[in-house]
């Protein structure tokens, strides 16, 4: 895994420990030579795990809506800044610069990403994996109704299987990597 997009709030979150978990994310991930592709913003959760990247010489690549350029909120020390005109072309440049995906805590636009990620994996369009990085039991929810979709026959176990959940930095990268060395298809159903 060279590229890893992480997906995060922009805000810091209620609870300290989210922005702990984004710092140290970024930092192991720039002392294994992993870039990060981010939203491009220099506020919250992803303003914290950029600069833990930057602060150890790793790279940082930000993906973020001119609109949001214009208003001031970009990350002016990203190694590369790509500016798009849409959120849609936002996350098919992740897609398209990243070989994994993390989520850490976030709000909709969080889930919206990785919802989609999940959904193109689903649909063949990649086979790159994702994992929710549990800060704090953050998404204990999202985990418990993914189980009640399954149940309930709206994903199949396989897909279900998809959706990795680690507890700290080091154990989604762990899982990231031995996911993106055995891919799957993307067609389970």
């Amino acid at each position: 895994m060279k590229r890893l997009a992480v997906y995060c709030g922009s805000k810091p979150g209620a609870d300290p420990i989210y922005a702990e978990a984004a710092r140290e994310l970024g930092t192991m991930m720039a002392r294994r030579g992993i870039e990060l592709v981010y939203g491009g913003g220099k506020l919250g959760l992803m303003g914290v795990v950029a600069d833990a990247v930057l602060a150890e010489g790793g790279t940082v690549i930000g993906v973020i809506p001119q609109a949001l350029i214009d208003v001031e909120v970009a990350h002016t020390g990203c190694t590369e800044l790509h500016p798009v005109d849409t959120m849609h072309e936002r996350k098919a440049k992740f897609t398209q610069l990243s070989d994994a995906f993390v989520c850490l805590p976030g709000g909709i636009g969080t889930l919206d990403e990785l919802f989609e990620a999940w959904t193109w994996n689903a649909l063949g369009y990649h086979n790159k994996p994702f994992c929710l990085l549990n800060v704090g039991a953050f998404w204990d929810g999202l985990d418990g109704f993914m189980d009640t979709v399954m149940r309930q026959g709206f994903l199949s176990e396989d897909r279900r299987a998809q959706l990795l959940l680690a507890h700290s930095p080091e154990e989604a990268l762990e899982k990231l990597d031995e996911a993106a060395a055995n891919p799957s298809d993307g067609m389970i159903w």
